[in-house]
């Protein structure tokens, strides 16, 4: 499918309220995906079990960037289901998302479908995948994407949104 060698680059992003080390982005023009790997304090199962079946609580717990999850087309746990999140990056968006579930991997996989990501992008495809290793969890948490040009950035914000989100559900994790 690509037919260039894509550039690696390692580096850390701070603009965000939780610094992102282990940032990987690999672009190849318009082709690319970025992400990083965390550590969490809480089991991992804790994590896509929330993800896949109780996404409408998750504005209670991230509620400084994600206003609010509903249920457009299917359920709440059903694979395929389509999900509208509200979420604020300086303003508050809309992006609807076709959902994927992987119980085997832990994994969820939103693929957007429409919003304001849309303007820059052709498509894009968010991964949260949680694992447990021994005592420590942590969460894959990366981003594919197809920009419509050259000149539009690689989704860095959004990859400091899913750790500003994941971090958020792990302090809340934390407590109870």
């Amino acid at each position: 499918v690509f037919k260039e060698k894509p550039s690696y680059t390692l580096f850390n992003i701070l603009p965000y309220t939780y610094q992102i080390s282990k940032l990987i982005s690999i672009s190849m023009a318009l082709h690319g995906f970025i992400g990083t790997q965390i550590e969490l304090k809480s089991p991992a199962d804790k994590f896509y079990k929330i993800f896949k079946g109780q996404g409408h609580l998750i504005p209670n717990v991230s509620s400084g960037h994600i206003k609010g999850i509903q249920v457009h087309e299917g359920d709440w746990e059903t694979h395929g289901s389509v999900k509208i999140w509200n979420y604020h990056l300086a303003y508050i968006y809309i992006l609807f998302f076709l959902v994927e579930y992987d119980d085997e991997n832990k994994a969820a996989t939103l693929i957007g479908l429409d919003g304001e990501m849309f303007k820059y992008y052709k498509c894009i495809k968010g991964i949260f995948q949680f694992a447990q290793k021994g005592d420590v969890s942590v969460a894959n948490l990366t981003i594919h994407y197809e920009k419509r040009n050259a000149n539009v950035e690689a989704p860095d914000r959004y990859v400091g949104l899913m750790v500003t989100l994941v971090r958020d559900l792990d302090a809340h994790f934390a407590k109870a």
